[in-house]
């Protein structure tokens, strides 16, 4: 029997991909020596380092958006390999041809009545949140169905893997940051990917005042050198004592030097995105906010010790009664406005205790 082979695809953003490469777990759960092929962006291949269910990754380079003619060249390629199963993970455009070129007897992806032509099968995608795992996994896994049958219903989480001298070359970065021996380090998410995911700076500087008086940890500022203005403006608004505890100049030169940071961090804290699920995917606690308009049980399942996602819409509810989607970023400013950092700061705490050991003394 010949070896099988699947095609995996998934060309969106960082926190997209790593939801995907469970797929991937899952059928090498399944079929051990199965060969697995993932096509990503260039941008998001470090997440896929090292992954022990990856035996190969596919780049989706620009190029192929721009010119036709080298698209038409990477598609020809594609239909070189054959495929037991092809699982498009995106469903855009670009996935859409990746799958109609291959040459596969299984093709799925999530329903859409315009593409289901060029699918054997589609998998309606589930809108009702759970607590076993968040709806980016869920309906990912529910994509295996046609394939491994109806009693997939086992949970996967997403994993990044380190080098053990990436580890080395960070824990020694890290290290030199301290001011102390054994002093916890903190990475903030202190912007979102988009204005409508980026929790206010006012509130934000409050957050970061707050975390500093619960903890003597050492905050790391997750952001690219031409985010600095953003990035500034918040901590201006800082207290005089918290912005000395922030190391602001200190950034990662690439992303997998930014995972093996991360990976040596106590924990995360800030605004809900591709840090926050790079963090859960080595482990690493997080205590995030989430845009207004971003549904909560997409990228989180119920809180716990470790992870904690908070949504306007836990305290306030009355705030969204009515609104469609379009509405919420239509007033996103006014949402995020009633979106204050008092009503979660005891949880803040909660999480911050629980995840440090330690709590300073808070004079009233």
């Amino acid at each position: 029997m010949a070896q099988m082979k699947f095609l995996v695809i998934q060309q969106k953003m960082i926190g997209d991909v790593l939801a995907s490469t469970v797929i991937c777990e899952r059928i090498k759960s399944v079929y051990p020596d199965s060969i697995v092929h993932f096509v990503a962006n260039h941008n998001t291949l470090a997440v896929l380092e090292n992954n022990p269910f990856i035996d190969k990754v596919i780049v989706f380079e620009q190029k192929y958006r721009s010119n036709k003619s080298e698209l038409l060249k990477f598609l020809k390629s594609i239909r070189k390999e054959v495929y037991h199963g092809v699982i498009d993970a995106y469903g855009k455009t670009e996935s859409n041809l990746i799958s109609l070129f291959a040459k596969s007897k299984f093709k799925v992806s999530h329903t859409k009545w315009y593409t289901k032509w060029i699918y054997s099968d589609t998998v309606q995608e589930s809108l009702n949140t759970n607590e076993k795992a968040p709806l980016a996994i869920h309906n990912r896994l529910q994509l295996l169905n046609p394939i491994l049958g109806e009693t997939n219903e086992l949970e996967y989480f997403p994993k990044i893997h380190l080098t053990d001298k990436e580890i080395e070359i960070a824990q020694l970065e890290v290290n030199n940051l301290k001011e102390f021996d054994n002093q916890k380090i903190i990475m903030i998410g202190i912007l979102g990917s988009s204005a409508l995911k980026t929790y206010p700076e006012k509130y934000m500087a409050e957050v970061l005042d707050y975390i500093c008086t619960q903890t003597d940890a050492r905050l790391l500022f997750n952001y690219i050198p031409n985010q600095k203005t953003e990035v500034l403006a918040v901590y201006q608004k800082c207290k005089k004592e918290t912005q000395a505890r922030i190391a602001i100049d200190f950034y990662a030169e690439s992303l997998r030097g930014f995972l093996a940071i991360l990976a040596q961090c106590t924990a995360l804290i800030g605004n809900e995105g591709g840090a926050v699920n790079m963090a859960k995917a080595l482990g690493i606690p997080t205590f995030c906010m989430f845009s207004p308009f971003i549904i909560k049980g997409a990228w989180h399942s119920k809180n716990s010790i470790q992870h904690v996602g908070i949504h306007l819409k836990d305290y306030k509810p009355e705030l969204f009664e009515g609104l469609q989607k379009k509405d919420i970023k239509k007033n996103i400013e006014t949402l995020y406005t009633s979106f204050e950092p008092k009503i979660f700061k005891t949880v803040l705490s909660n999480f911050i205790i629980k995840n440090t050991n330690f709590q300073k003394e808070v004079s009233e």
